[in-house]
């Protein structure tokens, strides 16, 4: 489909449409990274998901690159590509040693190791539209794996009877754009766009009817030995084109719960334990 044609504006429409919801839906993570920049920490934050959808949009991008007349995929994933960098240079720069240390090597083996292999496999044993093809599929195969992440939101949310790890607006955007990157897959007869996008509508749907479901609902508390950066909520960004993410966001106190200072504690039992010295007659049993 070639930009200005107007041979199939029906995909022409859901395109643009998509690209300008997929383009808000990666910015989401901005003020994660505005209070790393402001705190010269990442704090518990994880570097994983950024690497995953930088991995994704790369992916996608040269399968873009590799189809006649796919500019509005091309447009999209390259800007993907150019923010998730700018995530992850963000994260190493404030980053511990060893969190920097972890994130270059999965940067390394994941994003130049691994895409480098696909990418030699894919021009040298396999030629013209038996590439693409390949391309496409295996872009399918990895956008279905990496949908792991919102079905375990979706578990948590169940468990906690609690949507805060969920927030509707964020789910109906992302379920929006799920329904036009199928429209667009549709209407320019590629599967390999449609088919996970259909996978996303569907788990879109799911948090959406969760969130009517659990809005109102009493919260479970679950008491579980937590794990480093466990105190953070879980954002699931369902990408332009299948990929899934979680982006973390720090968890704020409840409102009206009173903060526990167990310093203020210690300080009142060693006041008790001085009068009850300055007072003996207080620990004799009564007659």
């Amino acid at each position: 489909m070639a930009v200005m044609s107007m041979h199939h504006p029906l995909a022409f429409t859901s395109g643009i449409l998509g690209n300008i919801i997929s383009f808000m839906v990666y910015l989401a993570p901005v003020p994660t990274f505005i209070r790393i920049f402001r705190k010269k920490s990442t704090e518990d934050f994880q570097s994983l998901p950024y690497l995953v959808a930088l991995f994704s949009s790369m992916l996608w991008l040269y399968y873009a690159m590799m189809k006649k007349d796919a500019i509005l995929l091309v447009t999209i994933n390259a800007f993907g590509c150019v923010i998730e960098t700018i995530y992850i240079a963000i994260y190493v720069a404030y980053a511990t040693r060893e969190s920097r240390v972890s994130t270059i090597k999965l940067l390394v083996s994941m994003n130049m190791g691994l895409f480098s292999s696909i990418l030699l496999l894919t021009q040298f044993l396999v030629g013209g539209s038996v590439r693409v093809k390949a391309l496409g599929w295996l872009c399918v195969a990895f956008s279905v794996c990496v949908f792991a992440a919102p079905l375990n939101i979706v578990k948590q949310v169940i468990r906690t009877k609690s949507v805060e790890f969920m927030p509707f607006t964020l789910s109906f955007f992302l379920t929006l754009s799920a329904v036009m990157w199928f429209a667009y897959g549709l209407f320019v007869k590629d599967l390999c766009v449609a088919l996970p996008n259909v996978l996303g509508f569907g788990l879109g749907l799911l948090q959406m009817l969760l969130y009517g479901i659990y809005r109102n609902a009493e919260k479970v508390i679950i008491e579980e030995k937590k794990q480093p950066g466990e105190n953070l909520k879980s954002i699931v960004i369902l990408g332009p084109l299948g990929a899934s993410e979680v982006y973390p966001v720090d968890a704020q106190p409840d409102e009206g719960a009173e903060e526990h200072d167990p310093t203020e504690e210690s300080k009142e039992n060693e006041k008790s334990m001085e009068a009850s010295h300055d007072n003996p007659q207080s620990n004799e049993c009564a007659v």
